[in-house]
């Protein structure tokens, strides 16, 4: 057992509810505090004096200077596992280039999926490693991780086994999402549900036998599947026993009604979200998940994130970070830009990247400083927690812990 501290504050999130509006006088703040840390959870958290009096002889971690310390960040939405880059398709798009015109002058997802499928599993394993160490560097101890640039059996498998290999050389969760339903390969000979009972037949089942995932994903839009078609490869994905998202009214809406009616865990973008959807969502448990960094990349709208909290929707917010449309990957900056235009809460935020962005992976073992939860958390030098989203991620993690073990 070992107690680390003293921080100035500790920012515990703890008592807040899953879903709908939070203001910051509901957040507890222990000053002057403590975690008691035993077999990776933690078993308190009170004041620093206090705990080291009622654990005598008990190892110390202390903690220099004035710090304060929040539940480490869940992203629940990325495609770090990626070849090439597409810095052209973002000066193409800033000078007037429509997506249409960019995907046919070589740009677009499909060039992602060409220099994917070029490179060598030790380059993807290589790059996605350190792509993952810039996320813990931010206090980002559990990643979501997409397939989606392989788009066949071979190269959706290389993927996933390379998010597994990566897996076991880093101390962060990562969660692995099977998205070979990105959008159908240009070189598939078929229509889309061709392409989606393909996937179902000679994909899936080996991600299956080989455990390299346990959730789908799905782009449905016009540019990608159409609703009928995903809803109905969503169903069959159900019923071979994975867990399901959904990239949902990124440019159109619609498809988060799709999410909710087939019990998915999330419905991701919800840029184009109408009125009556959002009130659909509020009423599911599906998780409504912003992703600002695609916004900030394309130019577009903001999530509603204000109406969906104050319809009383569980809202996430996740970086979304690929090489295309949202290449900046830092959570905590594109989080402290959508409080700005959203009008969120401290707490809103600071609930949207823990325990409810979890939430939308199906955890519930981290993003509190409570009894029993895993003892990730970070950082920071400032007497003030406010200070973390004020500075708009410019005010860098001074520790990250994993299993309570300090890994940064």
């Amino acid at each position: 057992m070992k107690l680390i501290g003293p921080f100035k504050q500790v920012v515990t999130l703890a008592n807040l509810p899953l879903r709908g509006k939070l203001s910051d006088e509901q957040l507890e703040v222990i000053v002057d505090g403590g975690i008691l840390v035993d077999d990776h959870k933690i078993q308190k958290v009170g004041n620093f004096e206090n705990l080291k009096s009622e654990n005598q002889n008990i190892e110390i971690e202390a903690i220099e200077g004035e710090q304060i310390v929040l539940p480490a960040f869940v992203d629940s939405h990325t495609h770090i596992c990626f070849g090439g880059n597409r810095a052209n398709d973002f000066a193409m798009r800033n000078a007037g280039k429509t997506y249409l015109e960019i995907a046919e002058s070589g740009g677009g997802i499909w060039s992602s999926v060409q220099h994917t499928r070029n490179a060598s599993e030790e380059e993807l394993l290589k790059t996605l490693l350190e792509r993952i160490d810039v996320l813990i560097a931010l206090g980002i101890t559990t990643i979501e991780v997409k397939s989606g640039y392989g788009l066949d059996v071979e190269n959706e498998l290389k993927m996933l086994r390379i998010i597994k290999n990566a897996q076991s050389q880093t101390k962060a969760t990562l969660v692995p999402t099977c998205l070979s339903a990105h959008l159908k390969p240009r070189d598939f000979e078929g229509d889309n549900k061709v392409y989606l009972d393909y996937i179902l037949a000679e994909i899936l089942p080996k991600v299956k036998e080989e455990n390299l995932a346990n959730r789908v994903d799905i782009f449905i839009e016009k540019s990608a599947f159409q609703p009928e078609e995903s809803k109905e490869f969503l169903l069959k994905t159900k019923d071979l026993g994975f867990e399901i998202t959904v990239h949902a009214d990124q440019f159109t809406p619609g498809s988060s009604r799709i999410a909710v009616e087939v019990g998915a865990q999330s419905a991701d973008h919800l840029e184009a979200t109408i009125d009556e959807d959002i009130e659909f969502l509020a009423q599911s448990n599906t998780v409504a998940t912003a992703l600002p960094g695609a916004s900030l990349g394309l130019g577009e709208k903001f999530t509603p994130a204000r109406k969906l909290l104050d319809a009383g929707a569980i809202l996430a917010i996740a970086s979304d970070w690929n090489p295309g449309s949202a290449p900046m990957g830092n959570l905590i900056t594109q989080a402290s830009i959508l409080a700005t235009y959203e009008k969120l809460t401290t707490a809103e935020v600071l609930a949207g990247m823990t325990f409810r962005s979890a939430f939308a992976l199906g955890l519930k073992d981290r993003g509190r400083l409570e009894k029993d939860m895993k003892a990730d958390f970070v950082t920071y030098k400032t007497d003030n927690f406010q200070n973390v989203l004020y500075n708009q991620g410019s005010l860098k993690a001074e520790s990250v812990f994993i299993d309570g073990t300090k890994v940064k």
